[in-house]
């Protein structure tokens, strides 16, 4: 992992046995498979997102396992990549919410570089199999991630969409933190809770609440000049 000031944050984490036999599987898968995101996409999300910056955190499960699909940051897909199903309710949702168009691609990094810490829980995932680097070390780092935020002094909201995400709930002080937890956002379960559950005005009430600055969850379309 680059040099970022998740660094002293995760020092002890990096160091771990675990680590060290996590490091060894996804090489060894590297070798043998296609393995996504790329190697230098994997910590995305750290780098970002500055550790002090973090004022929210979105979880997602496993990177998505299409060609050219997974970046590093969960539900984000770069320029060019068909949005995947989960994003398309995302954004419509916060079309809903906010009353902001949807954006003409699906790239959450203006989100990222606003404190919104998009997290999967693995980090890597063999080329079209789902699911296949869990259990092997990822989810005992990326609990280390979500308890090191939920340690801060100063309020973070976790978004924890579907059952999976929604267990991390017990990481988290709610007498500090705000949580925002629905179903996932998936064709096969956002109409049973996602859609109108609004997370994005919520989360930014919690922020002005407790005097921080919202974030602007408008993704400027591919033709808009920063």
């Amino acid at each position: 992992m680059a040099t970022t000031d998740w660094n002293p944050v995760l020092r002890t984490e990096l160091g771990q046995p675990y680590f060290a036999g996590l490091r060894a599987f996804v090489d060894e898968e590297r070798r043998h498979h296609q393995v996504f995101p790329p190697s230098d996409d994997v910590f995305a999300a750290l780098h970002l997102t500055p550790f002090a910056a973090v004022k929210v955190l979105i979880l997602g499960q496993d990177p998505y396992h299409g060609p050219g699909q997974a970046h590093g940051l969960c539900f984000s897909v770069r320029p060019g990549i068909d949005v995947p199903p989960s994003l398309r309710n995302i954004h419509a949702e916060m079309e809903s919410d906010l009353g902001v168009p949807q954006p003409d691609h699906g790239n959450l990094e203006a989100w990222a570089r606003q404190g919104v810490l998009l997290l999967n829980a693995t980090l890597t995932v063999r080329a079209h199999e789902a699911a296949s680097h869990q259990r092997r070390g990822w989810e005992t780092f990326t609990d280390e991630v979500i308890r090191a935020v939920a340690a801060k002094t100063e309020r973070v909201v976790f978004i924890l969409w579907g059952s999976s995400a929604r267990r991390k709930k017990a990481l988290v002080d709610t007498s500090r933190h705000v949580v925002i937890e629905s179903p996932h956002p998936s064709p096969l379960s956002a109409h049973r809770g996602f859609l109108g559950s609004r997370p994005f005005s919520r989360a930014n009430a919690a922020l002005v609440a407790a005097g921080r600055d919202p974030v602007d969850w408008r993704i400027p379309s591919l033709h808009e000049r920063p």
